[in-house]
């Protein structure tokens, strides 16, 4: 988490040439991938035979998630802990390659581990069996909303009390083959394939596509007095959710911002937050003409003219990629560390001014603020959007 936050403060770009497969024959050849990253740390050679790279991530991120919360499992009722993790694809990589084996080999050598690697519930599941979760478990799969959706109805379990900790979030590992031949075909993908770290460029004027990421966010959220007693270490306080659907079209948000806008006010609604109180809002951001253009939109239909001219807004996805359904929950944990350490991290690649986008996005050097309320907006394809607000502890 260290190395992650510190290269968001320094405006350090993730995105590299693709070496998860050869790309040479794509238009695309360019992602996030998670580096560094040796499975070995956290799965035997068998259990990473058994499971998808997207379920190495949340595993992962969910036993670091665990360590950092300082949880006792032999102290804790499991009855009373769950998970909601999702993916917006789930298992992309197992079904490339196990069609391929069908296709070569006939149907009776497809591995018995095909279908559980490639749901994707699987992760809530697996994260469940290592920590002993026996709670509400299940997972939200709503396209690049996923990580939000998750987090937001494990607010909800808390809420109602029928759980005390939830672990929520989303994995995703899509930059496969696949995975970058159905995206581009769609032009949904920059093609700034010989400068990458350059490439995602949220709000500007030169923007030509988001750049695909990977990986996984897990974050615990626990009944403020429980936490308190056990003395737990709280980051911030999750105070509100809003959910909406366009209802209009299967990838591209409606023109007005409308959804977006009212999935924002109705999680300033549910925390008693005007739009005065909003300091900071991490956009969903994707660098894609359309998406900027309507999100902006929506933050000035929903904070007024004069309240969306003096909020700070960033895309972190200039610098990581846009996770897909892991990024909700990513981006969730942004949230949690700009209120932290009253640090926004900026949106790198701003060069020329859009028009259209004419907010505060931070340009290119974090800045140091006192920030008490942040949102985190996240918006998938099929019209779905969820916003969630978070408050600084003791804010």
């Amino acid at each position: 988490m260290e190395v992650f936050w510190e290269a968001l403060k320094n405006g350090e770009s993730g995105i590299r040439r693709i070496d998860h497969f050869d790309p040479e024959a794509f238009a695309v050849q360019i992602a996030g991938q998670v580096r560094d990253f040796n499975p070995d740390d956290y799965l035997s050679s068998k259990e990473q035979r058994r499971v998808d790279r997207f379920c190495w991530y949340a595993l992962a991120a969910a036993r670091k998630a665990m360590d950092d919360s300082g949880l006792d499992g032999s102290v804790e009722t499991p009855e009373r802990m769950g998970a909601i993790v999702g993916s917006g694809i789930g298992g992309l990589r197992t079904f490339e390659n196990q069609h391929s084996v069908l296709r070569d080999r006939g149907p009776s050598r497809c591995s018995p581990f095909v279908i559980p690697q490639m749901i994707s519930n699987m992760p809530a599941g697996l994260i469940a069996i290592e920590h002993n979760l026996k709670g509400p478990n299940y997972a939200a799969v709503s396209a690049c909303a996923t990580g939000a959706h998750g987090i937001g109805q494990a607010m909800r379990i808390i809420q109602r009390g029928d759980a005390d900790i939830m672990l929520a979030g989303g994995a995703e590992a899509a930059v496969t083959e696949m995975g970058i031949a159905g995206f581009a075909a769609m032009k949904a993908l920059s093609r700034r394939n010989d400068e990458p770290m350059r490439a995602s460029r949220p709000f500007e004027k030169d923007r030509d596509g988001f750049v695909m990421g990977e990986g996984a966010a897990i974050v615990v959220l626990e009944d403020m007095e429980h936490a308190k007693a056990r003395g737990a270490r709280i980051y911030c306080e999750v105070a509100g959710f809003g959910m909406t659907c366009d209802a209009y079209h299967v990838t591209a948000p409606a023109e007005t911002g409308e959804g977006a806008a009212r999935a924002m006010g109705l999680a300033m609604k549910d925390a008693g937050v005007g739009p005065e109180g909003v300091d900071y809002i991490n956009a969903h951001g994707t660098s894609t003409q359309l998406n900027d253009r309507v999100e902006t939109r929506a933050i000035k239909a929903v904070l007024g003219e004069e309240c969306s001219r003096k909020v700070m807004v960033s895309s972190t996805k200039s610098m990581t990629g846009h996770q897909l359904g892991a990024a909700g929950g990513i981006e969730s944990a942004v949230c949690a560390l700009v209120l932290l350490h009253g640090v926004v991290p900026p949106t790198i690649n701003y060069e020329t001014p859009d028009p259209d986008c004419d907010l505060d996005y931070v340009p290119n050097s974090a800045r140091e603020a006192e920030i008490n309320v942040c949102l985190n907006n996240s918006l998938g394809f099929g019209g779905h959007n969820a916003c969630l607000l978070f408050r600084r502890n003791g804010g």
